[in-house]
């Protein structure tokens, strides 16, 4: 069995990618990656062929596609904040790349399409857990982008027969996840500011809440979907319910490195969400034996891949 991962060579690209080399019955993974956010170096001595180029390219996906019996599309321009500095290119990496996989997985006879979206389309909607059947409420152009991607692929679904599963992630989490950018996310933010020595940058008080997920949790149940040629006409939350305070997870990354860490608290950022927490009835309905990483044991595995690769090369 052929797999493609676009953004496989990005944080839960590669973390999937080198999951997929240790399945049985998987005989060939591609990645597809433009390197734009993604690392050569998350890909080093995997059995894995890189196609390098842009999701929004039809002859890389020309390239990459034929023979494949899924595509699972991760390929994106991720964060909040990036989106909001630039919206139209994160509308045509996001909302086009995905119309672009699309038609590219139409085309070769793909069987099966994973796709992922976000929590983020949630946006203002108050309603906690956020269940799927929630009216999106998006407050930044990150977010309408992959509501697109849901939208497009549920189109597909009903016009073509295209077996589409489009996730909605929440706050992913894990070894190598980018921090030395402007757009990182908050978990490797803390953790490589705290192996530092550097406070950590709290926008807010603190008390905003998220469903963090570690990305094994993630890639296990993304295989499980290959596998099994998992299809839903609808999207499904790819999370397991947490509801963890950004002060209560720099507790557990202080109990993690057993010492105390400096904290900074600035303004709140624009777009950014209050709270969120996954409804997971859809998930355990598709995937019961999906289960959770706990959070300690996520920072742990996360501050060792940090101190391990990241630290070493300074």
């Amino acid at each position: 069995m052929k797999i493609v991962v676009t953004g496989g060579a990005g944080f839960i690209g590669a973390n999937l990618v080198r999951a997929l080399t240790r399945t049985a019955g998987v005989r060939e993974v591609v990645a597809v990656d433009d390197l734009s956010t993604g690392s050569l170096d998350n890909l080093l001595d995997l059995p894995v062929r890189l196609c390098t180029g842009s999701v929004c390219d039809p002859d890389l996906l020309d390239e990459a596609f034929p023979g494949a019996a899924s595509v699972v599309h991760l390929g994106a321009l991720g964060s909040v904040p990036r989106s909001i500095d630039d919206p139209l290119r994160s509308h045509h990496a996001n909302a086009t790349g995905t119309l672009t996989v699309l038609e590219a997985a139409r085309r070769h006879g793909v069987a099966q399409v994973v796709l992922a979206s976000s929590s983020s389309v949630y946006g203002a909607n108050p309603i906690l857990p956020r269940r799927e059947t929630l009216r999106p409420m998006p407050v930044s152009p990150y977010a309408v982008s992959k509501l697109a991607t849901e939208a497009y692929a549920n189109a597909y679904a009903a016009c073509y027969g295209l077996r589409v599963l489009p996730f909605r992630f929440f706050n992913v989490f894990g070894p190598r996840q980018a921090a030395d950018h402007a757009y990182a996310a908050v978990v490797p933010r803390f953790v490589s500011a705290a192996l530092q020595g550097r406070p950590l940058q709290v926008h807010g008080d603190g008390t905003q809440t998220r469903d963090f997920t570690y990305v094994g949790s993630v890639t296990a149940v993304i295989v499980d979907a290959i596998l099994r040629r998992v299809g839903a006409p609808d999207t499904v939350n790819l999370a397991f319910g947490a509801r963890v305070s950004l002060l209560d997870l720099i507790a557990e990354l202080e109990a993690v490195l057993g010492r105390r860490l400096t904290v900074e608290h600035g303004p709140p950022r624009a777009g950014d969400v209050r709270d969120s927490q996954a409804d997971c009835t859809r998930l355990r309905e598709l995937f019961p034996a999906a289960r959770p990483h706990p959070l300690r044991a996520g920072l742990e595995a996360t501050v060792d891949w940090y101190a391990g690769h990241v630290l070493a090369g300074r």
